[in-house]
């Protein structure tokens, strides 16, 4: 057991003692759900429970607007906990529905359970720091809120402007149908920006002249799905065109944009496939005698789990053990899993492989394995994890067999068993950010882990020097 063990009764009650005023938070949010850095209402409610709670506020970290740091605390070691808070387009639907019935039909929605994500992280940072007070300890509480989670790489910008540089832990969570530990890694990424600019004619009268961005587009998606074949299986490479130069087909378009996001399961083999779709774009501007530029927006590294920082963890959650679930909450569940199919729920259980049981809700934790697995999404928490030793729990928010961005994870989200999972997990993170705190022997272990497993890599930004935060880019979607 980790040392610290003797205090959890105490950092838990902490957490209990403020979990109503946080589930508020996270409904509150829920309320206003707003994309990629255009948090601004979500932001600023994380911004008045830090002050009302006692941290020391900054504003706009890296120069982003939605992105607030709170501190407590002095001297010692600093304890990072990350929220997010951001939504995702088009997932509007009525809290406790089980029956697709949007709100406003093509708004936003908490897909994948973000309000309740930043609460957590706030709450036990809250908790953690209301045990510095009382017992007089010295060290740093800090709450990180993250804007633009989804698509948006604003932990990247964060990391790559050095709002993380003198961390010694951080610690996060995710909404999940289970209780646990993430013990998996997640994919690099990059999202560029592809703009093709050519040459306008009449399309009938005198086509020759003309030289069309759009057919350069369509030619570099010809040429990235033969590329397919000839990469690494577990690389993906993904695609939107955003303008396609017009609405007249009598117009030889002149100008044409795609957007690429493009995966691997590292930063060395993100940067090779990179390298890669940007020939087969200059291609496509050689064949279609158009002129390419490329701009990336965002990127964010492969995640980098630790092993000390998860097996303390693991220990947390087996003495606490999962969330205490009511009739309510499990006849709630049964009528969400109503709406889902069977490959829903065996892919849930496929996930974390389980044996699967018909269950609505966790009545377990998830067992630990020494198996670092691939969990296939990406995620920015990838690059604070690349220099400052991270872990991260599940927490059990949803009914089993609920998928990540769909309506039932928005119709879930303001439930009392989300509230349930949300404070579960709180009390797991700030019991692991104690431990952390009051002793120097995980802290050093943690970071002999992350040298073991950067492999002589030193980090290196997925984000070019010269780019911003894509602020605007990220608005038109």
């Amino acid at each position: 057991m980790t040392e610290g063990n003797s205090n959890l009764p105490l950092v838990w009650d902490l957490v209990e003692r403020k979990t109503e005023v946080f589930a508020e938070l996270a409904n509150q949010v829920w309320e206003t759900p707003e994309t990629c850095y255009m948090e601004t209402e979500s932001a600023a409610a994380h911004r008045e429970m830090l002050e009302a709670q006692g941290f020391r506020i900054t504003d706009a970290v890296a120069n982003i607007p939605t992105a607030v740091m709170g501190e407590a605390g002095s001297g010692g070691p600093v304890i990072a906990f990350l929220g997010e808070y951001d939504a995702l387009a088009g997932l509007s639907q009525k809290a406790g529905a089980t029956e697709h019935d949007p709100m406003i039909a093509g708004a936003n929605g908490h897909g994948c359970g973000h309000n309740l994500l930043g609460s957590a992280s706030l709450l036990a940072a809250t908790a953690l720091k209301d045990w510095l007070e009382k017992s007089g300890t010295p060290g740093r509480v800090r709450y990180y809120g993250c804007p633009a989670e989804e698509g948006g790489a604003a932990k990247a910008f964060m990391v790559r402007d050095g709002a993380f540089s003198d961390v010694d832990i951080a610690i996060s969570w995710h909404p999940s149908n289970f209780a646990g530990v993430q013990r998996e890694t997640s994919l690099a990424n990059c999202r560029i920006d592809f703009t093709f600019t050519g040459r306008a004619a009449h399309a009938a009268a005198v086509p020759e002249l003309g030289r069309s961005a759009l057919d350069a587009v369509e030619l570099m998606s010809v040429g990235v799905n033969y590329m397919r074949e000839h990469m690494p299986s577990e690389c993906r490479i993904h695609y939107a065109v955003l303008d396609t130069g017009g609405i007249s087909p009598n117009v030889v378009q002149a100008h044409a944009k795609v957007r690429y996001v493009v995966r691997a399961p590292d930063l060395a083999g993100l940067f090779a496939l990179i390298e890669r779709v940007k020939k087969v774009a200059e291609g496509a501007a050689l064949m279609t005698e158009t002129k390419m530029e490329s701009v990336t927006l965002a990127g964010v590294s492969n995640l980098v789990v630790n092993t000390p920082l998860m097996d303390t963890m693991q220990d947390i959650w087996e003495s606490m053990g999962p969330p205490a679930f009511d009739a309510e909450d499990i006849a709630f569940a049964e009528k969400i899993r109503a709406t889902l199919t069977p490959e829903d729920v065996a892919a849930s259980w496929a996930q974390e492989r389980l044996e699967q049981r018909d269950i609505p809700l966790a009545d377990f934790v998830l067992p630990a394995h020494n198996e670092v697995r691939q969990m296939g999404g990406s995620t920015d928490v990838g690059d604070v994890s690349w220099v400052v030793p991270t872990v991260q729990a599940y927490g059990a928010t949803l009914a089993i067999g609920t998928q990540l961005h769909t309506w039932q994870v928005v119709a879930q989200g303001k439930s009392a068993l989300a509230h349930k999972g949300m404070a579960s997990v709180a009390k797991v993170m700030a019991a692991t950010g104690l431990a952390a705190m009051t002793s120097e022997q995980l802290r050093e272990a943690a970071w002999a882990d992350l040298k073991r497993r950067h492999k002589g890599q030193d980090y290196k930004s997925p984000i070019p020097a010269q780019a911003e935060p894509p602020i605007a880019a990220m608005s038109v979607r």
